[in-house]
């Protein structure tokens, strides 16, 4: 049987979690101001649905290529976030003056070469989906989309932290920047610890 609680358990605490998502939108959302920053949020949400719909899809194929997979999208995914952590110390202390990071197709993209998500999304099918579902087209899409979902809330509630905030981080810009930016190297250097 399958177990609900087990699920969303796993997806919950695992979407909570710092990464590359959450960590951009409570920046974008500090150096904007929430609305200002919510198509990064929609990008983030349309980028992620899009992975698990994939993830879904193909979960089968890629258990069985990922030894050949792993290592060229982890060094993908720990460039870009490299990158991202590089652009967020650099920002400038003027929160109006910033806007490269906070568009929707920055989000969507992100969602491509975000290690974590393709984590989240082949743990998730594997250990608590496919084995109830496997074959199921139309239940694996819900799941897919319901896992996007969790995900989407969470990084909307990090925005959220990080638009309370916006105060304090443009007064202490250099700091939070510094923050952010080392939180995104490590998010980088977890992916091959």
């Amino acid at each position: 049987m399958f177990s609900w609680w087990d699920f969303l358990s796993y997806a919950i605490v695992t979407a909570v979690t710092p990464g590359p998502n959450n960590l951009m939108s409570m920046s974008n959302a500090g150096r904007l101001g929430f609305r200002r920053s919510f198509p990064f949020n929609l990008g983030i949400w349309t980028g992620f649905s899009a992975v698990m719909l994939l993830c879904a899809a193909f979960c089968s194929a890629l258990s069985s290529i990922i030894p050949r997979i792993k290592t060229p999208m982890l060094i993908l995914g720990a460039a870009y976030m490299l990158w991202l952590a590089w652009k967020t110390f650099r920002s400038p202390a003027d929160i109006e003056e910033v806007h490269s990071r906070g568009g929707f197709a920055s989000g969507l993209l992100l969602q491509f070469v975000n290690a974590k998500i393709y984590i989240y999304g082949i743990v998730s099918m594997e250990a608590y989906i496919l084995p109830f579902y496997e074959g199921r087209r139309a239940a694996l899409a819900l799941f897919a989309l319901l896992l996007a979902f969790i995900g989407f809330v969470f990084t909307v509630c990090w925005a959220l932290f990080g638009s309370a905030f916006r105060l304090i981080f443009s007064k202490y810009s250099k700091i939070t920047n510094t923050v952010m930016a080392l939180l995104l190297v490590y998010c980088a250097a977890a992916l091959f610890l």
